[in-house]
Order: structure tokens, then sequence, then C-alpha cells
């Protein structure tokens, strides 16, 4: 799992690549810190090259929104795959997030 955090147009871009499973969760735990602590910036989760979200993938991004929320930043999700799209609404998560 490789992680890259950008700065584009005032939106906080994480750029997520390959399997976002229990095994890279800690490491991807950690590199999502500054968009928690971030605030006044909108934050783009970019899957497009994800390949895989397990369970511990998901809560990293609930975590995401739960710090972003009550500071009136949105968190979009953009470029997921359609096997990916299905896992998000198998568990409710599409209703959950915005979509880019």
């Amino acid at each position: 799992m490789k992680t890259e955090l950008r700065e584009e147009n005032n939106d906080l871009v994480m750029y997520f690549e390959g399997r976002l499973d229990t095994a890279s969760a800690p490491e991807a735990d950690q590199a999502v810190i500054p968009l928690k602590e971030s605030s006044g910036h909108d934050i783009i989760l970019d899957c497009s090259k994800l390949d895989y979200i397990s369970s511990a993938g998901l809560r990293i991004f609930l975590s995401i929104l739960k710090s972003a929320k009550p500071k009136g930043d949105h968190v979009y999700i953009r470029g997921i795959s359609n096997d990916i799209r299905a896992v998000f609404a198998m568990t409710g998560f599409i209703n959950l997030f915005e979509f880019k």
C-alpha cells in the first residue's frame, strides 16, 4: 500500500495505491493523521489506484469523515472501481460519503 498526500486547489488529496487491508491499515492510519488534524480544507480520497479495501480500510475512511464533519469540511471519494463501489454499497458506506 502506498499513500501520497498533496494539496490541490485548497483541497487535501490523499492518493491510495494497492490494497488497503488489515496488514496495511496501521501504516495508512498514520499517513492520514494530517487529514484528521486539518481544518478549512475539503478532503479528497483518491482511490483510482486502490485495488482492494477491507473493513480495516473502511474504518480509516470513516475516522477521516468523523474528524472532518464537525469542522464543516467535506470528504469526497473519487476514482473508485466498481468492485470497491460494491463494497461501499454492501456496507452502507455509499450513503455516508460524497463521490466525485
